[in-house]
């Protein structure tokens, strides 16, 4: 019988060939407005289609994507091998909740719309403190279950099709989750009311 990981890693390799249609959702200065902010050895966490490629400054050392669909990161490759970056890029398979870097390894760390769907957020979040420089910052542009009490219970009642449709959470409070995992809240900036916020956070 799959494990969670595994029915989340299936649902997003179905929908690899269509995601890039769903994630207009995230408005394009939304992505400039955060990726304008990081600097040297940067970690992208969910990586995905690489959505965000085109977004990042000419002047980052280093880039690296994470992602645990291979299908999702088919077409990140395809991005990348037509492209013409000026910072190395590197594309690797692999799990937020357990990542394949040592202790302070990255001086920015960028999520966006990961943390509704990685199976346990506070590990992930913990594993993003991990990598992280101490004096370096996590970059986060991420949906959650809105403050409003009816919208609220609309997404909690919705939130079981969107699970089984491709694997996200809509109903997750994870700037709670953000705190509650000891990494600390620099910038709060509700985009779409209290659905979507760009949160800048330190390790």
């Amino acid at each position: 019988m799959l494990d969670k990981d595994d029915v989340i890693k299936k649902r997003y390799n179905r929908i690899s060939g269509i995601y890039d249609v769903m994630d207009k959702m995230i408005k394009e200065e939304w992505r400039f407005n955060l990726l304008s902010n990081v600097s040297g050895k940067v970690l992208e966490v969910g990586i995905g289609t690489g959505a965000n490629l085109y977004y990042y400054p000419n002047n980052i050392q280093s880039l690296t994507g994470v992602d645990f669909s291979n299908g999702m990161l088919k077409y990140a490759r395809e991005k990348v091998s037509k492209g013409d970056f000026l910072f190395p890029i590197e594309l690797v398979e692999a799990d937020i909740q357990s990542l394949p870097y040592p202790d302070n390894t990255f001086d920015s760390i960028v999520s966006t719309c990961v943390f509704c769907s990685v199976p346990d957020p506070m590990i992930g979040l913990k594993e993003l403190k991990r990598v992280c420089k101490p004096t370096g910052r996590i970059l986060m542009l991420e949906h959650m279950r809105s403050e409003n009490k009816l919208v609220g219970l609309v997404m909690d009642m919705l939130n079981p099709l969107t699970v089984r449709l491709w694997g996200a959470n809509i109903n997750r409070e994870t700037l709670k989750t953000i705190e509650q995992s000891g990494l600390k809240v620099e910038e709060n900036i509700p985009l779409m009311k209290s659905i979507m916020k760009q949160i800048f956070v330190r390790p």
